[in-house]
């Protein structure tokens, strides 16, 4: 076997597929199902508009540039199981419900044009053409065309049905136990609930629960839960057109805060229904239902769209995002263990940019040069490196 890969989520599913169409044979591990953790508790965002200049917008950029010829090639592929992962780009517009709101959100999305974003400001009047239903006590807002936004869960199940097809294999509610090695110290496979599986590489690609799979193998990975809670309506008449959310939410996605955080984010789903989010939070793996969470979220998606105080709310639901202590995500082999790699710490960004950190490891896997330049994001980085001390 040429690699393992743990993790059935977006990444880890989107990971098997290129190293499967590049010719490698591929294992994926889940302790549960394929889209059992976080790729089934989001709400599926293709973002440029919530990333300032820098390293995470590149890689943000270059996936942007693959969902869409991706998701005409998955439905192409597999035709009637998958017809479509509901891929949409509708664009996003971010709003400022202050004066000084407006102040830095016009400042940050200067920042962005000069990094290639598309980001055009508009006035009120633009805004109510977008967005007739939008609060006209909004006066002014950012449109970024490039956002777009994926059904999450069908988006994870098309990819790893994909890399199924070209020969990778999946063994599903099966954990990993621990590492197995060469005489070296060199990584040759994993122990696990079924026994050992061995691979030239071992590939961890589970998300939030990263950190403990590499804590089993031997090593101390610095990936964190950070919780998000959602709403979700009973279906409606289409009335809003964009995501839309506040300024507010471009802070709260760069914050190390570890205490609760809120925004407004407002969209609608291809079958009707609208999301509302969002929140972030520091709680470990605890997944208790937080009303408080819940009503200070739905009051500041009212702020928006005030037509949502007639709206029923369907269900709830949350999610642990892969939080890193320096916000980007680790894509590469780990300098500590020779056949040990990483795909983890995206955050709330993985679906984004899933396709874009398969294809850098697809081709370090292949030795040859990627489009994006893979050292930003390496384990072996040097705003990394103070948070990889060898486990205990």
């Amino acid at each position: 076997m040429d690699v393992i890969i743990v993790g059935a989520g977006i990444v880890g599913a989107a990971c098997a597929r290129a190293l499967a169409l590049a010719g490698f044979s591929v294992l994926v591990l889940d302790r549960g199902t394929t889209a059992g953790g976080t790729s089934s508790a989001c709400e599926g965002n293709l973002l440029v508009s919530d990333k300032g200049p820098g390293h995470e917008l590149v890689l943000a950029q270059f996936a942007s540039r693959l969902w869409a010829t991706t998701a005409a090639d998955l439905s192409a592929e597999l035709g009637d199981a998958f017809p479509s992962i509901e891929f949409e780009r509708k664009g996003g517009l971010v709003v400022a419900t202050t004066i000084d709101g407006a102040e830095s959100l016009q400042a940050f999305a200067a920042t962005q044009r000069g990094a290639g974003v598309d980001a055009r400001v508009v006035d009120a009047d633009e805004l109510l053409e977008l967005e007739p239903d939008l609060n006209p006590a909004v006066a002014s807002g950012v449109f970024y065309p490039e956002d777009a936004q994926v059904q999450p869960t069908i988006a994870t199940e098309a990819l790893m049905a994909s890399a199924r097809k070209h020969g990778a294999r999946l063994l599903e509610n099966t954990e990993v136990t621990g590492g197995l090695f060469d005489d070296g110290g060199a990584l040759i496979g994993v122990m696990t609930s079924r026994g050992p599986q061995r691979a030239t590489r071992v590939l961890i690609a589970a998300g939030p629960w990263s950190g403990d799979v590499a804590h089993r193998i031997g090593l101390h990975l610095p990936v964190r839960p950070r919780r998000g809670e959602l709403l979700v309506t009973t279906r409606m008449r289409h009335r809003i057109f964009h995501k839309v959310y506040d300024a507010d939410y471009v802070g709260a996605v760069g914050s190390d805060d570890r205490a609760l955080q809120t925004s407004s984010v407002v969209e609608s789903t291809a079958g009707g229904t609208v999301l509302i989010g969002s929140s972030r939070q520091q709680v470990e793996f605890d997944s208790s239902l937080r009303v408080d969470v819940l009503t200070e979220v739905a009051a500041k998606a009212l702020r928006l769209f005030p037509f949502l105080a007639t709206a029923a709310v369907m269900r709830s639901y949350g999610g642990f995002r892969p939080f890193m202590p320096d916000h980007l995500p680790a894509i590469g082999e780990d300098p500590r263990m020779p056949g040990l790699w990483h795909a983890s710490g995206h955050e709330g960004a993985g679906i984004g940019l899933s396709l874009a950190t398969a294809e850098l490891l697809r081709d370090l896997f292949l030795g040859r040069t990627p489009e994006v330049d893979p050292t930003p994001y390496s384990p072996a980085r040097a705003t990394l490196a103070p948070h990889l001390e060898l486990a205990a």
